[in-house]
């Protein structure tokens, strides 16, 4: 499986996985939101190296001129809430894709551990194509393993999967690697941190990204 961790190398990048980790500037959720974008748009130009491209003849005012182009087809998968501004990132540069929702959530019990819930799909046919499966966090992995199989048995199997996030935990990289298929899945996190609380939450990691998008929930 193919593992990418941006931050390795310094680039403006940097600047706004800084902002969305600071508390001060946190406090402005519109601005949260927009640097989300920013890091969705910069993820999908680096994903955008993978594709299969072959040339196109374009016609100018002038004559002719001949582009690489990509061929895939491409659906943006996204977990809601938190996952809605890190999308829009994708779809600002991969502007004619197809799109996917899933409503998922952890679902606590008594001793402090959780399953993960899907209660909500909306997908097309995945069947050949490239899905990108956009979630801002990847803590311990299971949501986005999970998520993946409820999209495949709904959509079908894609050619090839990109799970891209901005914050992953260590454990949460190697869950992936375990439980996704090696050979079809591509890794790509903006920054990795090493630790996670006993509610398997990520240290130093963001927050809860939902609620600094969108507001506390009850």
């Amino acid at each position: 499986m193919e593992i990418n961790i941006l931050n390795r190398q310094n680039t403006v990048l940097n600047k706004f996985i800084a902002e969305i980790r600071d508390r001060r500037i946190q406090c402005d959720s519109m601005r949260f939101r927009r640097n989300l974008e920013r890091i969705g748009e910069l993820m999908a130009y680096e994903i955008s190296k993978r594709f299969r491209y072959t040339p196109r003849t374009v016609e100018t005012p002038l004559g002719e001129a001949e582009v690489e182009l990509y061929d895939n087809e491409i659906v943006i998968a996204t977990i809601l809430r938190a996952g809605l501004p890190f999308h829009q990132g994708f779809l600002n540069y991969f502007d004619d894709a197809q799109n996917a929702f899933v409503s998922a959530y952890r679902k606590s019990k008594k001793d402090g551990t959780f399953t993960v819930k899907v209660e909500y799909i909306s997908c097309g046919s995945l069947e050949g194509k490239t899905m990108l499966l956009v979630d801002p966090m990847l803590a311990t992995g299971s949501s986005a393993a999970l998520v993946y199989e409820a999209l495949v048995e709904k959509g079908g199997m894609p050619t090839h999967t990109h799970v891209a996030s901005i914050i992953g935990s260590e454990q949460g990289v190697d869950y992936v690697q375990r439980h996704m298929p090696h050979a079809t899945t591509s890794l790509w996190c903006a920054a990795v941190d090493e630790e996670l609380t006993s509610r398997s939450y990520i240290v130093p990691g963001i927050g809860d990204a939902g609620d600094l998008a969108y507001g506390e929930k009850l």
